[in-house]
């Protein structure tokens, strides 16, 4: 495992979780799926996620036969487009029970992924000792990414010993903590820390508080440990501007001064999750509101979704609009505007 990912990983980046793009035939769109990784890549992220939630678990089905390409097109355009040799994480999505999760790494690390994000929603009811070895066994295939994944929408609640137990496995190089939940993040922080993992970077999946997440010095037993960037499906729009937030955040850490309009910045960043995630109906209308936000800047043709009941929720739209509106410092249209029609040359 090379030191420069931990390295790369414990800088904190914005990781977006890429979405598909499909035309309005329900098709995949391979120019602007390739599209829309340039855009993150001239935006600064430092690296993807592919075939997360985002990118909907649907490309494993065999009707539509799109796991392996979507990752190798992701995987071979962040390659080609980026102008300059900065360090670029890659990381694949891994789903299922142990022998799909274990095919699935081998095909990641075979494209040239650097790690893998270990989704458990296939364990909704197993012993932890149990989920434990399957995280052990996909852990030796390719580098592994921890994954609290909220169960609003397919995760587990996991005890703080899971955790514990879990960052003592060698090949972990990070966790995405996203159980919406302020305990549980805790659980998985002090958890890290207990274990000494210093090596092992933790970053927020929490899109209900994302801001606060970062700026937050945790510390037990004398120790103290910040979540240092994001894998976030919400980083998937308005990337530029994400990227501008975050370096923010560091330069406030190191001041070690936070005034207090980063809390209004904190609600506002909420507030724009709420309406494109759709939290007024359970996230019903998460992937489409991404979708939306992309449409709408040209890079996307549509905001359907593989599964035609998944559409954006009555008044969504709406709600993207009146947010896009009231918060223009987290919106990037303008610098997608002027790269657009080169990205999808």
């Amino acid at each position: 495992m090379p030191s420069s990912l931990r390295a790369h990983l414990l800088e904190g980046q914005v990781i977006p979780a890429l979405p598909l793009a499909l035309g309005r035939d329900r098709r995949w769109e391979e120019r602007r799926q390739r599209a829309v990784v340039r855009y993150y890549v001239d935006a600064g992220a430092g690296g993807l996620a592919v075939g997360v939630h985002s990118t909907q678990f649907a490309i494993r089905d065999p009707r539509h036969g799109l796991f392996e390409p979507v990752l190798s097109l992701a995987a071979a355009e962040a390659r080609s487009w980026r102008h300059r040799r900065t360090p670029f994480a890659l990381i694949a999505g891994l789903c299922g029970r142990t022998t799909q999760a274990v095919r699935e790494a081998r095909t990641a690390a075979g494209l040239g992924y650097d790690a893998g994000l270990l989704s458990l929603g296939a364990w909704p009811h197993d012993d932890e000792r149990a989920v434990l070895a399957h995280c052990r066994a996909v852990a030796r295939e390719i580098p592994l990414v921890g994954f609290y994944l909220q169960p609003a929408v397919g995760g587990r609640v996991l005890s703080h010993a899971f955790w514990r137990r879990f960052a003592e496995i060698p090949e972990v190089v990070a966790i995405k903590i996203a159980p919406f939940h302020r305990y549980r993040t805790i659980d998985v922080v002090r958890a890290v820390l207990e274990a000494g993992r210093d090596d092992v970077a933790l970053y927020t999946g929490n899109d209900d508080n994302i801001i606060g997440d970062l700026l937050t010095p945790f510390t037990f037993g004398g120790r103290t440990r910040y979540i240092t960037g994001g894998l976030l499906g919400q980083w998937g729009v308005w990337t530029e501007r994400a990227v501008a937030l975050l370096t923010e955040v560091k330069r406030a850490r190191r001041r070690g001064s936070l005034p207090a309009a980063w809390l209004g910045r904190n609600a506002a960043l909420t507030d724009a999750n709420a309406a494109i995630f759709d939290a007024a109906h359970g996230f019903a209308g998460c992937l489409p509101g991404i979708h939306e936000v992309l449409r709408r800047q040209g890079l996307f043709a549509t905001n359907a979704c593989l599964d035609p009941h998944e559409r954006l929720s009555p008044g969504q739209a709406r709600e993207i609009t009146r947010v896009a509106s009231a918060y223009p410092w987290l919106v990037d249209d303008a610098f997608v505007a002027r790269h657009v029609d080169r990205w999808l040359g």
